[in-house]
């Protein structure tokens, strides 16, 4: 099932995708789904962030080849931060790159999206928890980040998590898919989520400990090497089999 967020005929709501129409759906997804009878053409629809996250917990240096890029040696735990829900944005929506930034940089992720109240959870629970699994994109401020030592701001700025195109709930990490990051068209990243260092179910866990997970929360799982540049005017698409393409252009945001 994917399920969307959308907006149509002058107002926002949540759907299921359904061939080339969208079958709107009472409220959040969350629980058992509630159909209001009414449907609008895919083609139609404007396709926004499929959620509105209380939080996003990231997961830094969750693929070997990653670390091995950054010169990190493996963490024994997962490296977790927080990116704004201020920061999320959607499909096609413009990444914007702050004055203040010398390299921003693309991070192309699997995103897991909870669907319910989750705290302490053992690994069945957080199975239990996941609602679903949609494409993200880390984007970073590479050189704020390495100046600050602490991550919050060369992560946090407004439009710097891209999310969508939708939330598909039939999908298993742990199967593999094939995740590709492309600039312009250019392959910049390439890998799988069985590459993964904690998969899914144990960040959700190990999350869970620290913090509250509400519905709509979303974790970040980290992402491959690879990770390089973008400039406005580039396109940046981050494709996630069984899933979807998340696109998204850049654009210099204006001078404060």
């Amino acid at each position: 099932m994917r399920i969307a967020r959308v907006s149509y005929g002058g107002g926002i709501s949540f759907g299921v995708v359904e061939n080339d129409e969208v079958a709107e759906i009472d409220g959040p997804p969350i629980g058992e789904l509630r159909f209001t009878g009414k449907r609008a053409p895919l083609s139609d629809c404007r396709l926004l962030a499929p959620v509105i996250p209380s939080k996003v917990v990231a997961v830094g240096l969750n693929y070997r080849d990653h670390a091995e890029e950054m010169g990190q040696t493996l963490p024994e735990e997962p490296l977790i931060f927080l990116k704004p829900g201020t920061s999320v944005i959607g499909p096609e929506d413009v990444i914007k790159k702050p004055p203040e930034c010398q390299r921003l940089d693309h991070e192309g992720e699997l995103a897991v999206v909870i669907g319910g109240l989750v705290r302490q959870a053992d690994r069945a629970t957080a199975v239990e928890s996941i609602l679903g699994y949609t494409v993200g994109n880390d984007v970073t401020a590479r050189d704020l980040q390495m100046k600050d030592i602490q991550w919050t701001r060369g992560k946090g700025f407004d439009t710097f998590c891209p999310l969508g195109p939708w939330i598909e709930t039939d999908i298993d990490p742990a199967s593999g898919l094939d995740l590709e990051v492309r600039v312009n068209g250019d392959v910049r990243q390439t890998s799988n989520t069985k590459n993964l260092i904690f998969d899914p179910p144990a960040l959700v866990s190990f999350v869970s400990r620290v913090m509250t997970l509400l519905p709509g929360d979303v974790i970040l799982t980290g992402t491959p090497s690879g990770v390089g540049p973008m400039e406005p005017g580039d396109r940046c698409e981050v494709e996630i089999a069984g899933i979807g393409v998340l696109a998204n252009s850049v654009a210099a945001a204006p001078q404060a």
